[in-house]
């Protein structure tokens, strides 16, 4: 294993992947996708307009388990995941981390040389707060790290 990666998140990480972002094109065709011929449970779905993008979670696990599958569509041809999709087509964009004290896990990633992508958590789907470490950092990898957000 890379050294950088060995212990990289804090020891008091919530021990759970929170979500698997894959970004789809068509937001009702991903849903058709995974809930209608796959059999995952949606959860709900929302707009996240300061990313440009709407999103739908589906649950992993009908026993209560905590981690969804999370689609990303572009509202428009801006923002993130519309370039993502422009640039390598649909399919697994990033892996999300629960994490309980984002600043804490922030300092911990720095320290280990581990890039942010963003210099301060911000808001995201489900009013967590978020930051997403450099993909060349983590094995090619886009990690999100999330925790509750402040309200």
């Amino acid at each position: 294993m890379n050294p950088k990666l060995e212990n990289l998140l804090p020891s008091d990480l919530d021990g759970h992947v929170d979500h698997i972002g894959v970004a789809v094109a068509d937001l009702q065709a991903g849903i058709a996708l995974y809930r209608d011929l796959l059999g995952l449970e949606l959860e709900r779905t929302e707009e996240v307009p300061q990313e440009n993008v709407q999103v739908a979670f589906l649950k992993l696990d009908r026993s209560g388990g905590r981690g969804h599958l999370e689609l990303l569509a572009p509202m428009g041809e801006g923002g993130n995941i519309a370039a993502f999709i422009a640039k390598r087509g649909p399919g697994l964009h990033h892996v999300a981390m629960a994490v309980p004290d984002i600043a804490a896990a922030m300092e911990r990633c720095r320290a280990a040389g581990i890039r942010l992508l963003d210099d301060k958590p911000r808001p995201g789907a489900g009013g967590k707060q978020i930051v997403f470490l450099h993909p060349k950092d983590c094995g090619g990898v886009l990690v999100e790290m999330c925790a509750p957000g402040d309200g």
